[in-house]
């Protein structure tokens, strides 16, 4: 399973390392990920989503249904 938000569609970004000499090596930034398990009201079952920290903020800021809803829209929600 890729490291994908399912509600942002967050993914891995790709920078550098600078150290003190200013030499720089490749690096990847990873989203800060997990897996939590939502009851969703509207279809009365448990799901399991693979989600970052700013995607359970935006379950919390506007509900479960329609942060699915505009995810599924997106294209970000995978089975």
């Amino acid at each position: 399973m890729s490291k994908i938000c399912q509600i942002t569609g967050k993914k891995a970004m790709v920078g550098n390392n600078v150290s003190h000499s200013k030499r720089r090596t490749k690096r990847t930034f990873d989203v800060n990920l997990f897996t939590k398990k939502f009851y969703w009201v509207e279809q009365d079952m448990w799901i399991n989503l693979r989600i970052s920290a700013a995607g359970l903020r935006t379950i919390n800021k506007v509900g479960l249904d329609v942060a699915i809803k505009k995810a599924a829209e997106k294209g970000y929600l995978y089975a």
